[in-house]
């Protein structure tokens, strides 16, 4: 497998919004993104967007572009779920409640076992219903 360029990780999800430019201002407050493109058409509508959080990518994209469609246009129904992992999962989930995230599931651990990880995660939605769960790692797996 060659290599992605180097300012790309391997998966980049794409989520879809009525509102694109919205979402992307929510994002980078709620969940601490940051907009590294936002390309607009002549309308002032969103053409294309990336948002980082580490090494990660996420394009936000508006609803109808390539088909996709924000479950506040489909009665809230679950297009995608998507997990991240913070340094911070409490404070996370401070800042997500501050700027009116849905909470679906408290911070709480969820423990594995020795032989596999605990994470310390909670879970919610956004302005829109996508689904988003934030972790931290609290313990790796202890090699046998």
């Amino acid at each position: 497998m060659k290599d992605t360029p180097s300012d790309w990780p391997r998966v980049s999800p794409a989520l879809f919004y009525d509102d694109a430019l919205a979402a992307i201002d929510w994002l980078c407050r709620a969940f601490n993104f940051e907009v590294r493109i936002k390309v607009l058409d002549n309308e002032g509508r969103v053409a294309h967007s990336e948002l980082t959080y580490g090494g990660g990518v996420i394009m936000v994209a508006r609803s109808g572009k390539a088909g996709g469609r924000s479950p506040a246009g489909i009665d809230g129904a679950n297009t995608q779920s998507l997990m991240l992992y913070v340094d911070d999962v409490d404070g996370h989930y401070a800042r997500a409640r501050v700027a009116g995230a849905v909470m679906d599931a408290e911070p709480s651990l969820h423990d594995y076992g020795e032989e596999h990880w605990a994470d310390r995660s909670y879970g919610c939605r956004d302005l829109e219903q996508h689904h988003w769960s934030f972790a931290q790692r609290m313990r790796t797996a202890t090699p046998k």
